[in-house]
Formats: structure tokens, sequence, C-alpha cells
């Protein structure tokens, strides 16, 4: 047995943990989208595989028998990858996936399926915004230029295409006193945030319920079928299944 991980989630790194302390050999693959990932106990590769037909090919290369696809739920085209190239080389995957965050009762949100939903469900007046989406998805808010808006990411982002924005530099996870405080300070009205669910990122989305913010939470990508499970343990009980069966 030897598994690929996919990963760049805490639910990842955790299970890193468990696949290291039980000796399990592994390689632990970033997509490369930070500059100082976090470090783990596993042999780690950092960067593309180069679409499907590099997939394969680093599966065959390195005797891959199990791909865990733990990615973030917003890394759609990798997890597509990873359910193509499974069926292509014939080995096995698992998605290590959290839950979606559900809104209260007493929650404001509206529902986009994309980030130009998100655009579009801005007020035309200007605003005061907090835009929890990382780095890569800033240039589609270009077209409302007259929202200030408030920016955390991981690593500093160099040149915005954003005239009225303030960056922090900051990892997680969070707290919700903390990010209570954040969103007071900078008087924000507006959340925009992916639906990435699990307690690592929560902060901000249970800082706006006690704060009463409006919340444009975008829907997670639709992805082909493929098993999932919800915990590290879960991972490590299905791969003992597939060694139990000589897999």
């Amino acid at each position: 047995m030897r598994i690929l991980l996919l990963g760049g989630t805490t639910e990842a790194s955790a299970l890193a943990r468990s696949l290291a302390a039980q000796g399990v050999a592994a390689v632990f693959s970033y997509a490369g989208r930070t500059d100082h990932p976090v470090a783990q106990p596993l042999p780690t590769r950092i960067g593309g595989f180069g679409g499907v037909a590099g997939l394969c090919d680093y599966i065959r290369a390195e005797a891959i028998s199990h791909i865990i696809d733990a990615t973030h739920p917003f890394a759609a085209q990798m997890s597509r990858n990873a359910v193509e190239a499974s069926l292509a080389c014939g080995v096995q995957l698992l998605a290590l996936e959290r839950a979606p965050w559900q809104a209260a009762p007493a929650d404001d949100w509206t529902h986009v399926p994309d980030m130009a939903g998100a655009v579009a469900a801005l007020p035309d007046a200007p605003d005061r915004v907090f835009l929890a989406i990382g780095k890569q998805s800033l240039d589609a808010f270009a077209a409302k230029p007259q929202h200030h808006y408030l920016l955390r990411l991981v690593d500093p982002p160099g040149a915005l295409p954003l005239p009225d924005a303030h960056a922090i530099i900051a990892r997680g996870p969070f707290d919700v006193a903390g990010d209570t405080a954040l969103l007071r300070a900078h008087g924000i009205r507006h959340i925009i945030a992916k639906n990435a669910g699990g307690s690592g990122a929560a902060a901000k989305i249970l800082a706006a319920r006690a704060l009463g913010l409006h919340v444009v939470m975008i829907d997670r990508p639709v992805l082909p079928p493929r098993q999932v499970v919800g915990t590290a343990g879960a991972v490590m009980a299905w791969l003992g299944h597939s060694a139990d069966r000589g897999v």
C-alpha cells in the first residue's frame, strides 16, 4: 500500500499525522498556492501534476495504490482530475470532506453558485466588505470598485486589483472573539465566503451571526460521484479494510 494524500486542509494535516504514526507509506501533495505551507510528517511534494495524464504518470511512477483527496472543497479541478485518474489507473479513491456550513434561522445569507454571483449580490451603493475568499479570485470584485474591501491572506498579495482595500496577512485557525473584533473594527457589513465548512474557518461565520451581518455564501462546486467520509479516523478504517482484503 502506498498513499497519495492530496492535501492543503486542516483535515489533511490530521490524516498525515495518523498515517505517519501508523507507519503507512504515503506522500503528501500540496498544490503550491501558498509560499510557506505547513510542514507535514510525510514526504511532501509541491505543485501541480499536469492534468489527468500527468497525475496518472505520477501514480504509475510512484506505485500509488490509493488516493485520498483531502483538498479544499473548492479545489474542484484537482478533485475532478483525481476521480478520472483513479478510474484510468485502477487505483482506489476516497475523499475526506468536511460537512458544509448550514444557516441558522436568524442568519442573513444569500446563496450564490459562483464568484460572479457573489459580485452581483453586493449592493451598488458603496459599502464595507470582508472578502474571505483567498487571493485567487480578487479580480472579479474589480467590477465593483466603489466598496471598501477587507482581505485576510496567508501571503502578501502584491499589487491588488481593488482601489480601496486593506489586506491583513495572517494564517488561521481564527477564533470567534478575534473575528468579531476584526469585523467591528473595520465596520464590515457584508462578508463574501466560500462554503468551506468545518470548524477551522467557521469563526467569521459565527462572528457574522453574532453581529447580524449579511453573508454572501458561495455554494460548493458540483463534483463527480465518489466515496466520501468526514473524518481522518474513517479514512484509516477504510485503508485498514483495503489492506485486510489485500488491495
